[in-house]
């Protein structure tokens, strides 16, 4: 069963689609599945992006399709953060790519482990638009109807809130961008990070995307994870 456990500013803005037929459908859908199979992310962490920055607090979002949907050293890789992988587990290639581009555009080190939490503190929604998956069956809860959920999140940012940065890697996030009012908010667009992909490398999107927070009087990310 889904136990919607998140940070009271969510819980506020979101409160009405938990009521919905829609997200009743997928809490039945979870609750199902949970019963048959390993689920991913654990289910204490599924919520885990929504309790770690505030509504309030969102400067960035980094848009992922579904979580990791494999174990490792006994850990499961999905900790409901999109990208990113818990201690104790080696950062997936697409992570890699990401590291060896924060280290090209902004020299920073790259780290030895793949935990994003801290960007996540520091106001980096690292949203997954689908929350959950089976044990080693990628996009296995595409129809869940998630992504009805996590557009809706979307949405109430770009409603709300103002000069987020939206960063889109891959057609599948670039397809959000008709969620976004670009009036209001900043896409920075670029190939997905798999090394099956060309073109991430050389983005600049890290540095980019703090010099548009810089020029609207907002602190910048520390993306350093050393």
């Amino acid at each position: 069963m889904i136990d919607v456990k998140i940070e009271d500013s969510w819980k506020e803005i979101l409160n009405d689609e938990f009521s919905k037929e829609y997200f009743l459908n997928i809490r039945e859908k979870y609750r199902q599945a949970i019963k048959n199979a390993i689920i991913m992310p654990p289910p204490k962490f599924l919520f885990n992006a929504f309790w770690l920055v505030k509504f309030s607090d969102v400067k960035v979002v980094i848009l992922g399709q579904d979580p990791y949907h494999n174990i490792e050293n006994n850990i499961p890789q999905a900790h409901g953060l999109s990208f990113s992988v818990p201690l104790g587990v080696n950062p997936p290639p697409s992570l890699k790519n990401i590291f060896k581009e924060l280290n090209r555009d902004l020299g920073l080190t790259i780290p030895k482990h793949g935990d994003l939490t801290s960007w996540a503190k520091e106001g980096v929604l690292l949203l997954n638009s689908i929350l959950s998956v089976e044990h080693k069956k990628p996009l296995s809860h595409a129809n869940f109807g998630w992504e009805i959920f996590t557009n809706r999140i979307i949405e109430l940012l770009s409603k709300k809130r103002e000069n987020i940065v939206f960063m889109l890697w891959g057609n599948y996030a670039r397809s959000k961008k008709i969620l976004i009012d670009t009036s209001k908010h900043h896409i920075l667009e670029a190939p997905h990070p798999s090394p099956l992909a060309r073109g991430f490398i050389g983005c600049s999107h890290f540095s980019k995307c703090n010099e548009i927070l810089r020029n609207h009087n907002i602190k910048e990310i520390d993306w350093n994870l050393n």
